[in-house]
């Protein structure tokens, strides 16, 4: 008697049967389309600003010698909470100029982390600003329904990989994702900052 014997698929096949059918990869894939090339721009801006124009490392030696520790450090803290617009490299570098590279590079992963919680929380105060919250979902209503869709997946690929992280963060706040959890996966934002900082500490 033949008959046909069903294999059970593993917790993992089914992982990323569900990432293929929703689209997660094709997401991933805009995502570094669109975050990659400006970050390579950043990375020959610099170089073209080292060579032709300027001395990183005196611009760098001038902001140490004439601006505080702490007033750096707050000011990267305010644009990692309100939309991440200054590249964080620009201050990673700044760190790798500084009398403790490693606590400063620390510093501001910390700074950067906290930012993010902030944005966390802006995202969940949106929500009780009628207007606010109106203007969001129908601007933001594709990144919000991706965040539905892939809850800790979209939290890491904005810790991660050169995307706002502050975006991310107000996303995960509208849809009240779990907060544990999104302390969780947004510590990965100390592992991108550490892979960051090795590599343009070299460079420098």
């Amino acid at each position: 008697m033949a008959y046909s014997k069903t294999k059970k698929k593993s917790r993992l096949q089914l992982v990323h049967q569900y990432y293929s059918y929703t689209g997660f990869y094709k997401f991933l894939g805009d995502v570094l389309k669109k975050g990659v090339p400006p970050l390579l721009l950043i990375i020959g801006g610099l170089f073209a600003i080292h060579y032709f124009v300027i001395d990183i490392n005196d611009a760098l030696a001038y902001v140490i010698e004439n601006y505080s520790s702490a007033l750096v450090l707050v000011f990267f803290f305010i644009s990692e909470s309100i939309l991440g617009i200054i590249p964080p490299e620009l201050f990673i570098a700044w760190s790798g100029k500084t009398s403790n590279p490693v606590l400063f590079l620390s510093l501001i992963a910390l700074m950067s982390y906290l930012g993010g919680i902030v944005s966390y929380f802006i995202g969940r105060a949106a929500l009780k600003i009628e207007r606010v919250h109106e203007y969001l979902e129908v601007k933001m209503s594709k990144h919000l329904k991706n965040a539905r869709k892939w809850g800790g997946f979209l939290i890491v690929v904005g810790a991660l990989l050169p995307v706002p992280f502050a975006i991310t963060s107000i996303a995960a706040g509208m849809i009240r994702f779990r907060f544990s959890c999104y302390l969780l996966f947004g510590s990965l934002r100390f592992v991108r900052f550490a892979l960051y900082g090795i590599a343009i500490f070299s460079l420098l």
